[in-house]
């Protein structure tokens, strides 16, 4: 049975990354490269992009609309979990299945650590982590803020996220490891390119809801980013078409603010941080759907054994 999850050219991302570090830990022994069965873990994966297999595995992944058509569900699907009740209503599978994220397993992985070296904490979606890391990491150095790569190792950011007493989280598995780490977290978002589908999908798992402040998006090279043609035609055409757009989106947010983008984004972070009320979920349902989640893992740990997959 292969581990399926997506992974973006050379650059880790840590909600995808997170799949091999949980599940060679939970579920060591069954994972392997038998492509005849495919075990669909955490990440925005039920699209078009999922490749076909003889039988597909489902447990605690995720619709998100704008990711693609969503799949048809035949017989050769076994739905353990999937990540809320937005996925379930568009798969068209029944509502008992809407648990929650299948990340939040981590809870039974990484202890949480309750002496915290960092009042705040911001941690990006990866790609704007990627157009803007530089600018980024400068504004929390100058707010006093910690900076959280989603880029890093699996173990440095669950360590980052730890010590934190509140994360700021564009990074929608940063608030997921957060709040199953009992580390409160405030929802942002900058661009479109943060899908709104998916964090509600997750947030009504635990029945919160999903109120984002806004803040204007960065790019490292501002306003233009230098480069050379032979750079673009190495990138594949959507990452072209996304990194125009991203670019357009901060100048005309330029033009129409003025002044230095950097101290703009550096002022809405603070006011974000003095002002937000930061979320974290009810204790109770946290630890009922963990135990919810080990139980369905072990009732799919004992269709392995008696020969559900081959």
């Amino acid at each position: 049975m292969k581990l399926y999850y997506y992974k973006f050219d050379k650059h880790a991302n840590f909600g995808d990354e997170l799949n091999p570090w949980i599940w060679k830990q939970l579920i060591p022994h069954i994972l392997d490269e038998d492509k005849r069965t495919l075990f669909v873990g955490i990440g925005t994966l039920l699209n078009r992009k999922l490749p076909k297999a003889e039988k597909t595995v489902v447990f605690g992944t995720g619709v998100g609309y704008g990711y693609g058509t969503v799949p048809k569900i035949n017989d050769s699907w076994t739905i353990y979990c999937v990540r809320g009740p937005l996925s379930a209503q568009a798969l068209g599978v029944p509502e008992d299945l809407a648990v929650t994220d299948a990340g939040l397993l981590v809870r039974r992985l990484f202890p949480a650590n309750y002496s915290k070296t960092q009042q705040f904490a911001f941690m990006p979606h990866f790609k704007h982590a990627i157009s803007a890391s530089s600018a980024w990491a400068s504004i929390c150095e100058q707010l006093g803020f910690a900076y959280i790569d989603p880029c890093w190792s699996i173990e440095k950011v669950l360590s980052a996220i730890s010590e934190t007493e509140i994360l700021i989280a564009e990074a929608m598995h940063g608030a997921i490891i957060a709040d199953a780490l009992r580390v409160p977290w405030i929802p942002i978002k900058t661009s479109a390119n943060i899908n709104s589908f998916k964090w509600q999908d997750w947030c009504l798992s635990l029945g919160i809801e999903y109120q984002p402040r806004y803040v204007m998006p960065l790019w490292d090279f501002y306003p233009v980013f230098p480069e050379a043609p032979s750079t673009r035609l190495r990138i594949r055409p959507e990452i072209n078409y996304w990194i125009d757009w991203l670019k357009q989106e901060q100048l005309n947010v330029f033009n129409k603010i003025g002044g230095d983008p950097n101290q703009r984004v550096a002022r809405q972070l603070m006011d974000i941080a003095k002002t937000a009320q930061p979320f974290l979920s009810d204790e109770l349902i946290v630890e009922r759907l963990t135990h919810e989640l080990e139980a369905r893992l072990e009732q799919f740990k004992n269709d392995v054994r008696i020969g559900c997959f081959f």
